[in-house]
């Protein structure tokens, strides 16, 4: 598997993740629409002309499952149990429809489990800028990562 192992995790290792992603019409409107969002930032690019932005906005929880999906090739790709939560979930600066989104993935922390000896906890930083070197976003999200051997 292309994802690491807990020992092979180390605090301050960072990933930069390839490839950069660009935002389209069609992925927010689909996100936005089967997520069951009618927020018209999104949808209504009338409605988003007379906002703040002037312009329609991509839904946020859209560019956090791009910023965290496009990690896992490099970090957890059948490696990771599961999720562990989201915290620290900030979006600086908008994005909008035409943005490309490049990322990176910084270990922050990592411990055994106390519960769980065959698996390890580790918190991985995601942040995420635009093409104009904006950051768009930062979390962290913790992570059962499977240890060597214990698969």
């Amino acid at each position: 598997m292309a994802g690491k192992y807990f020992e092979e995790l180390n605090v301050g290792d960072v990933f930069a993740h390839q490839p950069g992603r660009t935002m389209t019409e069609t992925d927010n409107l689909l996100f936005s629409t089967m997520t069951l969002n009618p927020q018209p930032l999104h949808l209504d690019a009338e409605f988003a002309a007379k906002s703040h932005f002037g312009q329609r906005l991509v839904n946020s929880i859209f560019t956090l499952g791009i910023v965290v999906g496009v990690s896992v090739g490099d970090t957890t790709l059948g490696t990771t149990v599961g999720n562990l939560g989201f915290e620290e979930v900030k979006f600086p600066k908008p994005v909008f429809i035409g943005d490309t989104l490049y990322s990176e993935t910084e270990v922050v922390a990592k411990r055994e489990s106390k519960s769980k000896p065959e698996w390890g906890i580790v918190t991985f930083e995601h942040r995420a800028k635009n093409q104009r070197g904006e950051t768009v976003l930062t979390c962290r999200r913790g992570a059962m990562m499977l240890r060597q051997g214990s698969a």
